[in-house]
């Protein structure tokens, strides 16, 4: 079973999910996690409070948002685990689905990478 993490980018400083979107997530989040593919997820807050430390030509820099240049972030997250990579893709085709139908007009980027794991590791 390998491990997936999926990302939800989308405009920074939009307001949030309409009601039917939030119902919608709870119910496949609810149901993933009962399958077992869900370990965990969570929504982020916008970049207003975020720090970002920039490592260039061997310094470290410190650099606190929000960041004017930003237009789209990361807004949510989710950890899933699934036997194959084919059925990971299909659930989150489906979470991206659920996005289309339920946030009409709402521009955004699902992502899914799977994590990279430890030799031996499950």
């Amino acid at each position: 079973m390998a491990r997936y993490m999926g990302f939800v980018r989308l405009e920074e400083g939009i307001e949030g999910p309409p009601e039917q979107m939030s119902t919608a997530m709870g119910e496949f989040m609810a149901r993933s996690a009962a399958a077992g593919t869900l370990v965990d997820a969570g929504g982020l807050f916008g970049t207003e409070d975020s720090v970002n430390f920039v490592i260039r030509g061997g310094e470290m820099t410190r650099i606190d948002g929000p960041y004017a240049e930003t237009k789209e972030v990361v807004g949510g997250w989710a950890l899933m685990r699934f036997d194959d990579h084919e059925t990971a893709i299909a659930s989150c085709r489906e979470m991206a689905q659920l996005h289309l139908d339920h946030w009409p007009g709402r521009d955004l980027t699902i992502t899914l990478r799977q994590i990279s794991e430890a030799p031996g590791a499950d």
